[in-house]
């Protein structure tokens, strides 16, 4: 339990110092900065457009912060020639991948927070109420954070870290379109077309079952019966994601 605390720590230390981290957090500050000008044109949907533009900005930074992280983690530590002092020592390489996996995660939670914190203070400093639909909407962010860096973790086990990070975001578009697919596919005449479509639905991650900015914007309560399970769908899919990972990186020759 100790090497897996030290590498966690470790890999968290590694990502919080790296400069794009700083950057993205900037980027972040400013946009929800700027946000907050926005809001001031709208008049009727003030605190519609808050929940929405702050939401959004805070999406977007962190996927992309969690693809660059997650797609860049083992070719790093190849290029720094570090990979190769700690697969020499007695640490399975299971326990290194899970490791690095858990720092990014503490890295991309850490931030989710302190941006949380960020978008609650100018919520409050407009007067505008916060609601259970906000944190629903910024706490299953984190579960869609989860299942994107554990597919950029299984592409970078094998892969360079431009194809991770390309077909990371191509996961992530077509997540979030994998229900129409199922729809497109099921109303098909051909038998084919319409298993080809539920082989796809299936195997790419349904991301739009953890998205609940919109209930979030028009402030719907969402119960916890259907929060449950698309918690552990995440879970489980990143699970899968991360077992793949260690038997390619088991595998894996670096000589």
């Amino acid at each position: 339990m100790r090497p897996f605390l030290a590498l966690t720590l470790n890999g968290f230390r590694e990502a919080r110092r790296n400069r794009v981290t700083v950057v993205v957090g900037a980027f972040a500050f400013g946009l929800l900065v700027a946000s907050t000008l926005l809001t001031n044109l709208s008049v009727s949907t003030f605190d519609r457009v808050l929940t929405d533009v702050g939401l959004g900005v805070m999406s977007i930074v962190l996927v992309l912060l969690a693809i660059f992280l997650s797609s860049g983690m083992l070719s790093r530590e190849i290029e720094r020639k570090t990979l190769f002092l700690i697969v020499s020592k007695p640490i399975s390489r299971s326990l290194f991948l899970t490791a690095r996996f858990a720092g990014n995660m503490l890295t991309l939670g850490v931030l989710l927070v302190a941006m949380g914190v960020l978008f609650f203070a100018q919520v409050a400093l407009y007067g505008t109420l916060i609601t259970e639909a906000q944190l629903v909407a910024i706490g299953m962010l984190f579960f869609e954070l989860l299942v994107l860096s554990s597919i950029g973790f299984a592409m970078s086990s094998f892969s360079s870290q431009m194809v991770s990070a390309t077909v990371t975001v191509g996961a992530y578009f077509a997540g979030h379109l994998s229900g129409d697919i199922y729809e497109l596919s099921s109303k098909a005449e051909s038998a084919a077309f319409q298993w080809l479509g539920k082989a796809v639905y299936y195997a790419l991650p349904n991301l739009s079952r953890l998205n609940y900015r919109v209930q979030a914007t028009y402030e719907l309560p969402t119960p916890l019966g259907e929060l449950v399970p698309s918690m552990l769908y995440a879970v489980a899919y990143a699970t899968v994601m991360i077992v793949i990972a260690v038997v390619l990186f088991s595998r894996r020759d670096f000589k």
